[in-house]
């Protein structure tokens, strides 16, 4: 053949093969540019995909493994998917890591880095990857859930699973998602692990990963209209250097979230090696996200010395995940938030902080002002991706913010609401409506004496939001005609000038 078309050749023989392999992805630009398809946030090529697991920094790559089911596009015959990025954002994907096998299906759990070989699963004097995940199968009584072991000598490419698995059996129906950390102080591994009907996080100890000793429970607590469910406990740096750090033990909730469906509640706190204390303080029970769609979320293991903690969650409700418009694949991630917290007047909050600056192509800066009401005035256009991190000055305004016009007819409105207390976002008219429970309205309290800010991701099928200092996170899943939105400044009190100041990037595709 021409020597010209050589490198096109390769790539299509790429692709071509690599779809014979489920869940290894084609860097072909065009595949990840179907409608709706996400372009800063990880999805996978093909088929389902639900939480995140076994997030982990090894050898210079952060690892993501994923529920996933190599199959088709609706929940089912779950097995690890796993991508690595050297950066947080740009993922290529692998091949499936641990894969359903003899009926018993790879829930959500953790990687961890055994770097004394404490398990005896790694080569001699040398460290591995130990995967501690929930084993699920059927058995003539009914469901069972234990906890098991995998291990990796390759970076995570291949895992062979421990011969006497499972590690933990409590022969319940419910008991999943391992947490797994080290705790150099007490020379311990440590497991948060779910039950999930009785509304607790059971905490584990082991010097090995194969023999655990219950340490203490927690809860019920909090909200416990759902299962429990993703449990994961970490330690948390103050937002102002050199004040501190805090406990936070996250857990998801799913139904009963008061947005509706599954949602995840936080408790800041003490851990004294053994036992969680929740704090007495305003703020330290809430919200990791106040929107519909960011659920089981999960921190990175082996993060280097001085990093703030690094979260990421499944993007999606279980009310209507399985009818999302998108195809060949169903399901995505949010973005990589960091984390840190707050101690103000108004009490302890937990703050994130999105990976996103990396992208960030042409800004265009924004200096408005608007005395047209809740009608609106224009600022600015952009195609999705984009970013727009804004400063109001409202005066009078008891309503404010920002509308999402993709056409005139349809419109996403993010807004302060001063009279309510309550920072939202309302996707009634955002478009397609994919099942009972989507075109809804989010809220999360509003802190009068915290600033009025916000930064917005909006990707392709998605507008991640962070208000107050990063205090309010808000994710939702929006299906709009078209990608190109006017956006329009508005306020609810006509005559009051209402000011906005900050800018507007256009973000690059994490895709080649």
């Amino acid at each position: 053949m021409p020597q010209h078309s050589l490198p096109q050749f390769i790539q299509t023989f790429c692709c071509v093969a690599l779809l014979l392999s489920p869940g290894v992805a084609c860097s072909q630009g065009s595949d990840y540019d179907q409608p709706y398809r996400p372009q800063v946030h990880f999805s996978p090529r093909q088929h389902w995909t639900n939480d995140p697991n076994g997030l982990v920094f090894f050898r210079g790559e952060y690892h993501l493994f994923f529920q996933y089911n190599p199959f088709g596009d609706q929940w089912g015959h779950m097995s690890w998917g796993h991508a690595v990025s050297t950066d947080l954002l740009h993922w290529h994907e692998l091949p499936v890591a641990i894969p359903e096998k003899n009926g018993v299906m790879i829930y959500t759990g953790s990687v961890v880095i055994d770097h004394h070989n404490t398990s005896n699963l790694c080569a001699t004097g040398s460290e591995c990857l130990v995967a501690v995940y929930t084993g699920a199968s059927e058995t003539p009584a009914g469901g069972r859930q234990t906890q098991n072991l995998a291990s990796s000598h390759d970076n995570g490419r291949t895992w062979t699973p421990y011969p006497a698995n499972p590690v933990l059996d409590l022969h319940l129906t419910d008991f999943r998602d391992p947490s797994v950390s080290w705790k150099e102080q007490q020379h311990r591994w440590l497991m948060a692990v779910s039950l999930p009907k009785q509304h607790k996080v059971r905490f584990y100890s082991s010097p090995d990963l194969k023999q655990w000793t219950q340490l203490s429970d927690f809860g019920p607590a909090g909200d416990v209209d759902g299962d429990w469910e993703c449990p994961d406990l970490l330690e948390i740096p103050s937002a102002s250097p050199g004040q501190g750090s805090i406990w936070a033990l996250k857990v998801g909730l799913n139904p009963g979230a008061p947005q509706g469906g599954s949602g995840e509640q936080y408790f800041l706190g003490g851990f004294d090696g053994k036992k969680f204390t929740p704090s007495t303080d305003p703020g330290a029970h809430g919200w990791t996200n106040f929107g519909k769609d960011d659920y089981c979320a999960i921190s990175f293991n082996g993060l280097p010395s001085g990093q703030k903690p690094v979260l990421i969650g499944w993007m999606n409700n279980w009310q209507y995940a399985a009818k999302l418009p998108t195809s060949p694949w169903r399901g995505q991630m949010s973005l990589p938030r960091r984390l840190s917290f707050l101690h103000d007047d108004a009490g302890l909050a937990l703050r994130q902080e999105p990976v996103v600056a990396p992208l960030r192509g042409s800004y265009t800066a924004i200096h408005a002002t608007s005395t047209a009401g809740l009608d609106g005035e224009q600022i600015i256009t952009a195609t999705s991706p984009f970013e727009l991190d804004l400063q109001f000055q409202a005066g009078t305004a008891q309503t404010f913010g920002v509308r999402l016009h993709s056409d005139r007819q349809h419109w996403t409105e993010v807004g302060f609401d001063r009279e309510h207390a309550q920072f939202y976002i309302d996707r009634t008219h955002s478009g397609d409506a994919i099942g009972p429970g989507f075109l809804t309205k989010t809220t999360s309290p509003l802190v009068r004496s915290r600033p009025s800010d916000l930064h917005l991701v909006v990707d392709r099928s998605s507008v991640e939001v962070y208000a107050q200092d990063g205090t309010i996170a808000m994710t939702d899943l929006i299906y709009p005609d078209s990608q190109t939105y006017a956006i329009d400044l508005f306020s609810s009190a006509a005559g009051q000038p209402v000011s906005a100041t900050g800018g507007s990037w256009v973000l690059q595709t994490v895709w080649k």
